[in-house]
């Protein structure tokens, strides 16, 4: 079926250099595609969880219809790396190996500047939504995490969502929070829709959309130390936070609207 995401898979095979002003050493690599990938390390600072971030960010905001690049799995064979250089690179490839979560790599893509580009009310009233819906603490005027390419505002970077996961208690609790620390967002001025984009979202996301781009999370990323959950047990957590946030999404819509009237 057309609506149920499915991620390609394809094996790096060219490291080609580190993005070295993300804290987790994302890379640019090649693929057996003969595609570049903005590389996302499930050995690096916060393991799987920011992978599984990521990759329910990417997918919820692509489910929603906003531009968000290619993602796939990217497997990295255990013989690479071995004669990568630069020590704490090799580290990273070597406790990396199997399957880490790839960006198609937007060549030639800038920066968002919201100083020169203006975003219109709609698309940043989508866009404050889906970050508040998914605790995306990392859209901010400091580090925007969204690129201009052919004209285009493109979102990337979502592996900073879904904080709840860090702790993994109370993901009940969590899901019915207000979002405060949507008071920093980059696009929260112009977001004067949010009530509109409400109704819309809550539409497209069914039941069904979520649990299938949660099933989207690979075993191989849900053994964790110190938890006894199964990988089943661990997604149902994922789904059950998402749809309860859902659910109750008037607690961070209201939030957002109150801190965008305190900023305006």
């Amino acid at each position: 079926m057309a609506d149920i995401p499915q991620l390609r898979t394809v094996n790096v095979t060219r490291y080609i250099t580190p993005l070295r002003e993300g804290g987790s050493l994302p890379a640019i690599a090649e693929a057996d595609d003969n595609f570049n990938y903005v590389l996302k390390f499930k050995g690096a600072g916060h393991g799987t969880k920011a992978l599984i971030a990521e990759l329910i960010g990417g997918e919820v905001a692509r489910a929603l219809g906003l531009p968000v690049p290619e993602l796939v799995y990217a497997s990295l064979d255990e013989a690479f790396g071995r004669t990568e250089p630069d020590e704490e690179i090799q580290d990273l490839l070597q406790a990396s190996q199997g399957l880490n979560l790839a960006l198609h790599y937007l060549s030639g893509a800038i920066n968002f500047d919201p100083v020169v580009t203006t975003v219109d009310a709609k698309m940043a009233s989508q866009i404050v939504w889906l970050d508040a819906f998914i605790t995306n603490v990392d859209r901010t005027f400091r580090n925007t995490n969204m690129l201009i390419w052919h004209k285009e505002l493109w979102l990337i970077d979502h592996g900073a969502s879904l904080y709840f996961h860090h702790a993994f208690d109370d993901p009940e609790g969590h899901a019915i929070v207000p979002f405060t620390l949507i008071k920093d967002h980059v696009l929260l001025p112009q977001a004067s829709l949010l009530a509109e984009v409400d109704i819309e979202y809550k539409a497209l996301l069914t039941e069904a959309k979520i649990r299938a781009i949660v099933a989207l999370i690979p075993d191989d990323w849900l053994h964790w130390e110190g938890m006894e959950k199964t990988p089943d047990a661990i997604r149902e957590v994922y789904s059950q936070f998402l749809l309860t946030r859902l659910n109750n999404s008037d607690i961070f819509v209201n939030q957002a609207q109150n801190a965008r009237k305190a900023l305006i």
